[in-house]
């Protein structure tokens, strides 16, 4: 894969493709935690379509962005105003080339331009290390995604720490 990418918002045209890359990274790069189990495996894909795609992207309320190579899309990241990110997912093949690095950049990006201050997420536990290379701080277990059990991440993007948060949420000191 090329190591030029570029970044942009996502647009209704992209639904399709978009909705390719999701299954296709869910159905191979997240192969450790489905294991090919078909009722995890259908409910994590159930509202994978195109018509679903298309929905997020023209959600006002949503912000999608995707990464592209030569023309394909590798990369599909989803902030919603309420702080979440919603989606983060890029191609086997584009993994540790820097998509996933420069699709939650820019996702944060649009987060401080919204004032938002704090990002959270829920992801499989073989995507956790990534966030939490990239700052996130795991929170622990939390409630299934699609039938697995997903960790808790969360990024203050302020610098501020709140010493009344609970340590679920702070890892600041006593």
């Amino acid at each position: 894969m090329s190591t030029r990418i570029q970044i942009r918002r996502a647009l209704p045209d992209d639904a399709p493709a978009a909705c390719a890359l999701l299954r296709r990274s869910i159905e191979e790069g997240c192969r450790d935690e489905h294991r090919d189990q078909p009722a995890v495996l259908d409910a994590w894909l159930g509202n994978k379509t195109p018509a679903t795609v298309l929905a997020w992207f023209s959600s006002p309320v949503n912000y999608a962005l995707v990464a592209e190579s030569e023309g394909q899309l590798v990369g599909l990241a989803l902030l919603t105003q309420a702080g979440k990110v919603a989606l983060c997912y890029v191609l086997p093949e584009a993994l540790r080339c820097g998509v996933g690095r420069a699709l939650l950049t820019a996702l944060e990006e649009q987060a401080r331009a919204w004032n938002i201050t704090k990002l959270s997420l829920h992801s499989p536990a073989g995507a956790s290390t990534f966030f939490e290379r990239h700052g996130f701080l795991n929170a622990g277990k939390d409630k299934a995604c699609f039938g697995l059990e997903c960790d808790l991440l969360w990024k203050r993007l302020d610098g501020a720490c709140d010493p009344k948060a609970s340590k679920r949420f702070c890892n600041c000191g006593d």
